[in-house]
């Protein structure tokens, strides 16, 4: 059964920490449990933000390294899920689940890539 990384993708300078549905860590859950049970769910995880993270870039034969935050940075990629899928609309069923339990007036990308 093929693979696919699904990158859930913000501008995190546009999440308002004060206008977090009270109600969203209980939906999210129950859809963790629900994609869990179906034997699709491999791994998933939020990230921390920028401010909390290093790139490490190799140009030139050399590498440099820069701590966050990326402010250059429109989108980063505020979390991750690693599933199990029959094909890539399965995996773009549970992406559409998972965008859909979210406030509307947010806005959120999620990438669906298979694992190659």
């Amino acid at each position: 059964m093929p693979r696919f990384l699904s990158m859930i993708r913000i501008n995190e300078n546009e999440i308002p920490k004060d206008d977090f549905p009270e109600d969203l860590n209980e939906r999210m859950g129950k859809l963790l449990e629900e994609i869990t049970k179906a034997g699709v769910m491999l791994d998933t995880a939020g990230l921390l933000p920028t401010s909390e993270g290093t790139r490490v870039t190799w140009s030139g034969g050399k590498l440099s390294y820069t701590d966050g935050p990326f402010t250059e940075t429109k989108e980063v990629i505020g979390g991750y899920a690693l599933m199990q899928c029959k094909d890539k609309a399965e995996a773009l069923e549970w992406a559409k689940r998972f965008l859909e339990i979210h406030p509307e007036r947010w806005t959120i990308t999620c990438e669906v890539r298979q694992v190659d």
